[in-house]
């Protein structure tokens, strides 16, 4: 008997816990309907960029290359000018299309930097059908006169208005650089928030040691990236009423497992489906099940925090005891080169 893999996620039914993160596969219609047919639980869309919305305000040189350090998901999303429409009336169709060829949650996602815009545009990406709205808020802190409680405020305000203007639930996509990230993802949740995606992956921009240029490089993730996840998602399991979803380094079902026991309430993938395309979800969730059964865990459900912080016998060691055992194991493998 094949186990049950169904779960919840910001009120949504997901028949499994695997969501296709934003990407270029959740940009096409062809890798979307793929991705359904390979058994996708939820699909999040590329972003809507600010710089989209504003994109009639920008000189049009800027236009394929503005924010390009930002995200994955930015990356080739800005064509050169060609005269193509790339700005939010195309983001509404593309997502009403999504809709159309999936039978599974469709999650839209907004992206900026600044405030205003936000809230009429989610009401946008509501009437055109979206089950959920991620916000993905990008701010890179360089004034040393903008304090760490200035930053955290801008990005709870930001949530507040978008959650007072949508019925549809919110979730947001954060990076791990805050200060404390419970402290955050508590007021999220009182902001209105159904739930946190940790974590957002910045990409850096890079030298080019023979043009003497400044530019985006792009690397796709590896396994190893998902520990940050799993350490911060380990501790807040059971500690807050906002759903968890894992990101960063989801490559195959043990990826996938780990989180889950952790305390995902469903984890994303993007690296591992544009490195071997959407049918990659069929062999992740044959993997799942296959580990579930072995193991006798016959509802997803049941595993799902079950080596998280809270179920530890001593949580208040959980993490330090990690740390040192890391060390101190560490120190004595070590064999230096000969």
């Amino acid at each position: 008997m094949s186990p049950n893999l169904t779960t919840s996620y910001l009120g949504l039914t997901l028949r499994n816990p695997l969501v296709a993160a934003a990407s270029p596969v959740t940009g096409r219609l062809d890798t979307l309907r793929r991705l359904g047919e390979a058994g996708i639980g939820a699909v999040v869309l590329p972003s809507l960029f600010e710089e989209q919305i504003e994109r009639d305000e920008l000189a049009l040189h800027d236009l394929d290359t503005l924010g390009s350090e930002i995200s994955a998901e930015m990356t080739g999303y800005f064509d050169p000018f060609t005269g193509v429409e790339v700005g939010p009336a195309a983001y509404l169709r593309r997502l009403q299309a999504a809709k159309d060829v999936l039978d599974v949650p469709v999650i839209a996602s907004l992206n900026g930097y600044r405030p205003g815009g936000w809230t009429h545009h989610a009401e946008l990406l509501q009437s055109a059908g979206a089950d959920a709205i991620e916000l993905n808020i990008y701010f890179l802190a360089s004034e040393a006169s903008e304090t760490a409680s200035d930053v955290e405020a801008r990005t709870i305000d930001t949530v507040a208005s978008v959650v007072q203007h949508v019925s549809v639930p919110v979730a947001v996509k954060i990076g791990p650089w805050f200060s404390s990230v419970p402290n955050l993802v508590r007021r999220l949740g009182e902001a209105g928030a159904k739930g946190v995606v940790l974590f957002n992956r910045f990409y850096q921009p890079d030298i080019d040691l023979e043009t003497l240029t400044v530019g985006p490089r792009l690397v796709l993730s590896t396994s190893d990236e998902a520990r940050l996840a799993l350490r911060w998602i380990a501790m807040l399991h059971g500690r807050t009423p906002v759903d968890l979803a894992a990101s960063g380094g989801i490559h195959g079902a043990g990826d996938a497992v780990k989180l889950l026991l952790a305390g995902a309430d469903v984890v994303t993938m993007a690296s591992a489906l544009i490195e071997h395309g959407p049918e990659h979800v069929g062999e992740v969730l044959a993997e799942l099940g296959a580990w579930m059964r072995e193991h006798e865990y016959e509802d997803v459900t049941d595993l799902r925090g079950a080596l998280s912080q809270r179920a530890a016998p001593d949580p208040g060691a959980f993490e330090r005891a990690n740390y040192l055992r890391a060390l101190t194991g560490y120190a004595a493998a070590y064999r230096p080169p000969r």
